[in-house]
């Protein structure tokens, strides 16, 4: 079993435009916190030459609130120090807190979390066992164990902090030695396991920006353990009202289902205009459940984690709908 990093590179830049430098030699890879990327250095899915660190470069760190209302999340800021800052809105840090455990939260970064690779039972076993069971289309193969039929890779996205930018209509901003670009979170994604990021490899996440939000979101995370394991499922939703307590606007992004955080767009628009009761909260959460189809490339089976995305879809919006749920402003 391989179980040791093999020998590789490490080089600490200390400004920004040194790592855009470093980063057009296509055998180099960023490295944030780590706990995504060394794990699968030891299992031989990712074999750079050099790694660049980001940790020393002070930019890209820290928590501020702009004069317009943006909250701006530096990409290099660790999960503990969102989890705890009194700045961020409250469901990312509920998010933040849902990741993995404490240790790997004083590691692990913001930047890390949403370009984290995509996984799957298959892909995330040593290298000896692949060698031996075959190796999948994310492997090198020419076969998606998942869906042999397909020629599609199907390993699921796992970031949990995605979906709530993606409700929160959250920004990123990328660096390159071609410039500078700004995107929204939802964009960065494609729904492909191999090809997972927009994000070109010579790019670097320096920071995400979060906009003002009046309304009250919520995050639900399905997984085995209540600690430790990778989500099977991350439902947030965001919600708008009037002072009727209508719906005004509506955002629901659906994480640990397919490659990529998805919107349910049928369900928001369905929300619109409706205050959120018994009824029409379940309602809503099957047409969330109706846009979605699980693989079986996970823990526990396809069929289980279908069946609760209405359940997780359901929590979301009780929550927001009982003033539980918040976004904006201070915790």
């Amino acid at each position: 079993m391989t179980i040791q990093v093999p020998p590789v590179g490490y080089v600490t830049p200390a400004t920004l435009d040194e790592a855009v430098e470093l980063l057009a030699d296509p055998t180099v890879s960023v490295i944030g916190g780590g706990t995504d990327l060394v794990p699968k250095m030891k299992r031989r899915q990712a074999t750079p030459v050099t790694l660049v660190s980001l940790a020393h470069i002070d930019d890209m760190a820290g928590i501020r609130v702009d004069d317009t209302g943006n909250c701006i999340i530096g990409a290099s800021t660790t999960l503990v120090e969102i989890v705890t800052s009194p700045t961020v809105p409250r469901v990312v840090a509920v998010a933040a807190e849902s990741v993995a455990s404490p240790q790997i939260r004083n590691t692990g970064t913001i930047g890390g979390n949403l370009c984290i690779d995509t996984r799957c039972n298959y892909i995330d076993m040593p290298l000896d066992w692949r060698r031996t069971r075959g190796h999948c289309l994310k492997d090198g193969g020419d076969t998606c164990w998942v869906a042999p039929k397909s020629n599609k890779c199907w390993a699921i996205s796992s970031t949990d902090l995605a979906p709530v930018m993606i409700a929160l209509d959250a920004t990123v901003r990328l660096v390159s030695g071609r410039g500078e670009r700004s995107i929204p979170v939802e964009a960065l994604y494609h729904n492909d396991g191999m090809d997972y990021l927009t994000k070109a490899p010579d790019e670097i996440l320096i920071d995400v920006t979060i906009p003002p939000f009046d309304g009250r979101a919520s995050y639900q995370k399905l997984r085995r353990r209540g600690s430790i394991d990778f989500g099977l499922l991350g439902v947030a939703a965001a919600v708008s009202f009037d002072a009727g307590g209508v719906c005004t606007t509506a955002r629901i992004a659906v994480g640990g289902i397919a490659s990529a955080p998805l919107r349910a767009t049928d369900a928001e628009e369905y929300l619109v205009g409706k205050v959120l009761t018994d009824e029409t909260i379940d309602e809503a959460s099957e047409l969330v459940s109706k846009a979605f189809r699980s693989q079986d490339n996970t823990d526990t089976g396809s069929r289980y984690r279908k069946w609760m995305i209405p359940v997780h879809a359901a929590k979301a919006l009780h929550e927001v709908a009982g003033g539980d749920g918040e976004a904006e402003g201070n915790r």
